[in-house]
């Protein structure tokens, strides 16, 4: 207790002595070490907490940083979803919205799919699509690069990626679409107007924008957790977790490993969910310190699903709005002494409450307004919220700028997975026959090969199948198409796939389709030591063979374009 004492009366000591030297005129000793991550650890003066200077730049560029992948992503990968040539052509697709609305491109027709694709060239729908994505991942990369945005590039970025997303079909009918599409509008209002700068002058992150951030937050995770409860009984009886790893969409290596935790690690995560989902939201109401807290665990949440499994990069795209619960203070260490006391003197200039000039005024007029629209929006979404019938993943507006969210309301207790063969036979029902089978480039197929890491990138055909094996090829008519376009060995069809069996011979003369039930090996058990990552069994047929001859009519029907051989 001694010993305690003195160290507690030694910063008194050391006080008196710097007060008696400045009062001598000699020299003071030097102060204390300011807070890490404040400019006073290096002399300058300290940053107020409650501002979000640096926090708009850490935001921008987070923003930027998933339009990048999702343009990426949209160049490598529309023109064989939704090209000239795709599974669902994006060009017939407008075709039948106008011809429903008697051949006019109206409001009605803008409102029902808003997409700048209809005042753009029809005639080459392969090029159009890619400018629009080279467009949009020269733009993110120059945010993401220099962390200087204004309304007018970030309402850019917004405008291109909505135009592709209500053109794509079931190919963009995930929830993470919408969710971007509302993290990058807000994004638009945390921008000046014109000026280019890391730290505009006289304009000071909107409080409104950043509490639409965590609005946004809050929705995305009470959402997921009620859906939880409200749906399958499995996260009530907190056994979700014991098949979560085996059957989620595109499982990781750490997924296979995780699925073999034992039952109370299992219960034990659910229960975590559940805190985080439903009760950790609360915390961005309780002030400064509390708000830290939620952000600090809702990110360190999604650090955990991104090791465990590839959700495209919705997981990335959730961490963003979280930045919101950290001021100034908080991300300080990311930057150098120079940038936060240029924070520093321009806050002291906002506190001198100089006269504004105009446009300044006319910023806080359009952030009430943007505000009260965030409040407008709202209603539809917080009754859906409340309602025990609630839905996930929907937008109650064209423009997706207030959405629903959830995941995972229920779970599959068994994986099944199509497998597509080809065979070069005559006759496919010939028993002696040889099927070859087509892997795709992450979903599960060759039991040998290792899943994959691929977050935040997302394989979009990948997705679709793991939702046809547990629906019927007629619900998923878009399969067939890809059947006959493997039939015919089309270049563009063939780079979505991770290996093509017939690759320098004759094309296959029959694709068909086979359900199969997969499992994960027992590490270290039989199967494992035989290198397979999956054992599997077969359930049966799920299309019978086909041939590009039997599939015209099929085509024809659909005005779909007839596979050709390259």
């Amino acid at each position: 207790m001694l010993a305690a004492g003195s160290d507690m009366a030694a910063p008194s000591t050391a006080l008196r002595q710097r007060r008696a030297a400045a009062a001598a005129g000699g020299p003071a000793e030097a102060p204390e070490r300011a807070v890490a991550g404040q400019p006073g650890s290096e002399g300058g003066p300290p940053l107020p907490p409650g501002t979000f200077w640096l926090t708009r730049i850490v935001l921008l560029r987070s923003i930027a940083g998933l339009y990048f992948v999702a343009f990426l992503v949209a160049y490598h990968q529309n023109k064989q979803l939704i090209g000239e040539k795709g599974l669902l052509p994006c060009k017939l697709y407008l075709q039948n919205v106008k011809k429903y609305f008697k051949g006019k491109i109206d409001l009605d027709a803008l409102s029902y799919a808003p997409t700048i694709i209809w005042f753009l060239d029809w005639s080459d729908m392969d090029s159009t699509l890619d400018y629009l994505s080279l467009f949009g991942l020269a733009t993110s990369a120059f945010v993401l690069i220099t962390g200087c945005a204004n309304m007018v590039l970030m309402s850019i970025l917004w405008v291109l990626y909505l135009s592709l997303v209500n053109v794509g079909q079931i190919w963009y009918s995930f929830g993470w679409e919408s969710q971007l599409l509302e993290t990058g509008f807000l994004g638009i209002f945390l921008c000046p107007l014109w000026t280019l700068s890391r730290l505009p002058q006289r304009t000071p992150p909107s409080s409104v924008v950043i509490w639409g951030f965590r609005w946004l937050i809050f929705r995305i995770m009470l959402g997921a957790g009620l859906i939880k409860i409200r749906g399958d009984r499995c996260w009530q009886e907190l056994t979700c977790m014991d098949y979560h790893y085996e059957t989620q969409p595109v499982p990781n290596p750490i997924a296979y490993f995780m699925h073999r935790s034992p039952w109370w690690f299992h219960r034990f995560e659910t229960l975590v969910n559940h805190f985080i989902e439903l009760v950790v939201p609360f915390f961005l109401f309780l002030g400064r310190r509390m708000c830290i807290v939620h952000g600090l665990l809702q990110i360190l949440f999604q650090v955990l699903l991104i090791i465990s499994g590839n959700l495209s990069f919705l997981n990335w795209l959730t961490m963003v709005p979280s930045i919101a619960c950290f001021d100034d203070v908080s991300l300080g260490f990311l930057f150098s002494s120079r940038v936060k006391e240029r924070v520093v003197q321009m806050q002291s200039k906002e506190a001198a409450k100089e006269k504004l000039p105009l446009g300044c005024y006319i910023r806080k007029v359009v952030n009430i307004s943007f505000g009260l629209l965030i409040v407008y929006l709202s209603i539809p979404v917080v009754l859906n919220l409340l309602n025990s019938r609630q839905v996930m993943n929907t937008s109650f507006n064209p423009l997706r700028i207030v959405n629903t969210y959830g995941a995972f309301g229920s779970i599959t207790k068994e994986r099944t997975e199509v497998i597509l063969q080809g065979t070069s036979s005559l006759d496919p029902n010939d028993p002696a026959a040889v099927w070859e089978e087509f892997d795709f480039k992450c979903k599960p197929g060759n039991l040998k090969r290792r899943p994959c890491f691929i977050s935040p990138y997302h394989y979009r055909l990948d997705w679709l199948m793991w939702f046809a094996a547990f629906q019927t090829y007629e619900q998923n008519e878009w399969i067939i198409h890809l059947a006959g376009k493997l039939l015919a060995q089309e270049e563009e069809t063939l780079s979505l796939m991770a290996t093509n069996p017939f690759a320098g011979r004759a094309p296959p003369r029959w694709i068909r389709g086979e359900h199969f039930k997969y499992k994960f090996s027992q590490p270290g058990g039989k199967h494992a030591s035989e290198g397979k990552w999956w054992i599997r069994k077969r359930l049966g047929p799920y299309f019978p063979p086909v041939n590009l001859k039997g599939l015209k009519k099929f085509y024809e029907d659909r005005n779909w374009p007839y596979p050709m051989r390259d």
